[in-house]
């Protein structure tokens, strides 16, 4: 995401989220976000057609990943950021406990399996293809930080 986006989200102006970021160096790696070339700046810029006055900076923007929104939120000192924060950690409990139950799951499907004969086996076998992750096929949308290393010659 870019910086002009999250500062709507965490309701800051973007100079806070340049400065917070200059200040916090250190919690920024390049895997965190970056800050895009000339060349993608100008590229992003024809997408969206027209200019009008005043809306786009004179300074090159920084591309944030979603590892680097989760820092973001908590270096900024808005409530806006402090409740985002919170959100994202909740998120992550969330996502752990929905992990621990799907290996619960898994384990007492399997105590079943062997409780039960083979002619409950397609039975089993069904079971376990449901509970399958869906593959992804599709490419993530966004700014990957190796991509744009190897683009540039930067890898």
């Amino acid at each position: 995401m870019l910086d002009t986006d999250l500062a709507e989200l965490y309701a800051v102006a973007v100079k806070q989220i340049k400065r917070q970021v200059r200040r916090n160096k250190d919690r920024f790696p390049t895997d965190f976000m970056f800050e895009l070339s000339k060349e993608e700046y100008d590229a992003l810029r024809r997408q969206f057609g027209t200019l009008k006055r005043g809306e786009h900076s004179k300074y090159l923007p920084y591309a944030f990943t979603e590892h680097g929104v989760a820092m973001l939120s908590s270096v900024l000192k808005s409530k806006r950021a402090v409740q985002v924060n919170i959100e994202i950690v909740r998120a992550f409990v969330r996502l752990r406990e929905i992990l621990a139950t799907h290996k619960d799951l898994a384990r007492k499907l399997e105590a079943l399996e062997k409780k039960y004969d083979a002619q409950f086996k397609v039975v089993f076998d069904a079971i376990r293809q449901l509970m399958k992750p869906p593959e992804p096929n599709k490419r993530k949308i966004g700014f990957l930080v190796k991509e744009r290393a190897a683009r540039y010659g930067r890898a």
